[in-house]
């Protein structure tokens, strides 16, 4: 990534930063005052969390992949019935040619009608995801910017932040992501693997009844 943070910023932020120190009552000694800058790739983050891997693998199973098979199914439909159009209009009589065509393009219609139809369920649904680890995620990027100093961190992989540029030396991507699956994240899956079998226990041996 290299997008660099406009100059200005930085500036007016350091700026401001020091005014505000000297200001700041020293009562109790020198006042440390959040300077650093740093950015992050906010969607990034969030699809690689453990969390967001196993949403994207659930959203992967349960929305795109059956309605994939489907649309597959009707855009194989409509070319086989092109094809036999292809190969056999011209023997066909007039009625069975024009009634074949217009079930081509009434076909033609339904799937694009379902193809726009699934695209928006899955957007919505995709959203819905990232939108339910969002506030997990902004917790853990406040967390971290006031345990290191931090004064502003900027989102770069939304389009409309006016970033130029940014060094991968400010970029706090990773760190919130590790940060993310210690506090935030379910803890991983176990193992599927069978456990094996505990070893048989020996007989328990009947305790001897002492003398009277």
């Amino acid at each position: 990534m290299k997008k660099e943070i406009v100059a200005l910023l930085a500036a007016a932020l350091l700026t401001g930063s020091a005014a505000l120190a000297q200001t700041a009552p020293a009562a109790s000694g020198s006042v440390h005052l959040p300077s650093r800058v740093g950015v992050i790739q906010v969607q990034q983050a969030l699809l690689s969390t453990r969390d967001g891997q196993k949403a994207m693998q659930e959203f992967q199973t349960k929305f795109v992949e059956p309605r994939k098979k489907d649309l597959d199914r009707k855009a194989q439909e409509i070319r086989d019935l092109q094809d036999k159009l292809q190969r056999g209009g011209a023997a066909m009589a007039d009625a069975a040619r024009a009634e074949l065509t217009r079930t081509i393009d009434d076909k033609t219609k339904r799937y694009n009608r379902d193809m726009q139809d699934a695209q928006d369920e899955m957007q919505q649904e995709n959203n819905k995801l990232l939108g339910e680890m969002s506030g997990k995620m902004e917790q853990v990027i406040e967390k971290y910017a006031q345990a290191n100093g931090y004064a502003v961190i900027i989102d770069v992989s939304n389009p409309n932040t006016p970033v130029l540029y940014a060094s991968n030396t400010i970029d706090i991507t990773k760190d919130i992501i590790e940060l993310y699956d210690k506090t935030q994240s379910a803890p991983a899956p176990a193992s599927t693997s069978a456990p094996k079998a505990p070893a048989p226990k020996p007989a328990a041996t009947p305790a001897k009844k002492q003398p009277q």
